[in-house]
């Protein structure tokens, strides 16, 4: 692979105030781009001033919705650093992303050095307020000038950053769900493992119905059966039930998180049982009417660990551990994100240092 190449900014942006920018609105003063085609493979590797870009008309990320992308954080450290949390967990998700979506496949060593030249090169973007980090968005798409249905040739990758704070701006409050009982998300053999913008266009439906309603997201429930709790719009989602950690099998239609599996781990690694399984939707409902639904919470890059304070299904509302975070979802939250800023011992090598 060549060289990365590196052109710096004449004019460096304002940095913002983090407090008061909302999630994914602002953005660093550089983005990393490199170019594919058949004949050269990838080409041309370039770091260079965030700007727009331009492309034909007929590129067939416009028509065919040929794209896919991550989503990842680097975190500023009391000392002053920065890491960057299982990097390589999101690259490889990438690049099965990618085969699904018939795209060329980037090398993982690669493109992990890319992003942590660009985060280093920008690294006064990365804030060091409270629950505060720099978000990484690495995306890739089709650019090929053609309108007939085919395999893609020409593409694009772009890495761009953007300082954040929470993803709710509610904080670690409580959200509250609706069970979605009409559109469906994906469905096995599909592209629900995928990280493309497609399903998450196919859950707009929904969500503004959700959002019209008083709720944050939904709850999507499998595609075949309208039975087994899959997971929340953008978070994979777990619960307590009479004690015991559930969570949604990984079945082929549910996309395989970053912060889940690390959950998961870090449960197996304390002794914590947790079962991977089906959950049907009857299930949880009786879980709510009994009282044995404890608690519930989703978990994703973004928000990292979300409670679910509310959730409701055909009309009926059900309030989840008194509207309140549950004990266990906030030690959670305190562990993952103790390692993530570098506050606690890291035993399982999940951070990288970028400086």
């Amino acid at each position: 692979m060549e060289k990365i190449r590196v052109e710096l900014t004449k004019q460096p942006k304002q940095k913002p105030d983090i407090t008061k920018t909302a999630f994914g609105t602002e953005f660093s003063d550089h983005m990393f781009v490199m170019d594919y085609s058949p004949e050269q493979g990838w080409y041309d590797p370039r770091i260079v001033p965030f700007a727009p870009i331009t492309l034909s008309p007929a590129s067939t990320v416009f028509h065919y919705g040929v794209e896919i992308f991550e989503g990842m954080k680097a975190y500023r450290r009391a000392d002053g650093g920065i890491q960057l949390f299982r990097p390589d967990q999101n690259i490889s998700r990438f690049n099965s992303s990618a085969d699904r979506m018939c795209m060329p496949l980037v090398d993982e060593e690669f493109l992990l050095s890319a992003i942590k030249q660009l985060v280093s090169l920008d690294r006064d973007w990365v804030p060091n307020a409270p629950d505060s980090s720099l978000y990484i968005r690495p995306f890739m798409f089709a650019t090929e000038p053609v309108i007939s249905v085919h395999a893609h040739g020409r593409c694009k990758l772009m890495v761009i950053t953007s300082p954040v704070a929470c993803y709710y701006p509610t904080g670690l409050n409580p959200t509250k769900i609706l069970i979605e009982t009409d559109d469906v998300r994906a469905v096995k053999g599909g592209t629900g493992y995928v990280k493309c913008g497609g399903n998450y266009a196919a859950a707009n439906r929904a969500g503004a119905k959700a959002e019209a309603m008083g709720y944050s997201q939904v709850l999507w429930l499998d595609g075949v059966e309208r039975k087994y709790i899959e997971e929340v719009g953008s978070m994979n989602v777990m619960f307590k039930i009479n004690g015991k950690i559930v969570t949604p099998k990984l079945t082929g239609s549910v996309l395989p998180g970053i912060t889940l599996k690390s959950c998961i781990e870090l449960m197996h690694h304390y002794n914590i049982p947790v079962e991977e399984r089906l959950i049907s939707v009857d299930e949880l409902i009786e879980a709510c009417r009994n009282g044995s639904l404890e608690e519930a919470w989703g978990t994703g890059t973004a928000a990292v660990v979300s409670p679910i304070g509310e959730l409701c299904y055909n009309g009926e509302k059900f309030v989840v551990n008194g509207g309140k975070i549950g004990a266990f979802t906030q030690q959670l939250y305190d562990k993952l994100t103790g390692i993530q800023w570098g506050k606690c011992e890291d035993p399982f090598g999940w951070t990288v240092r970028i400086d």
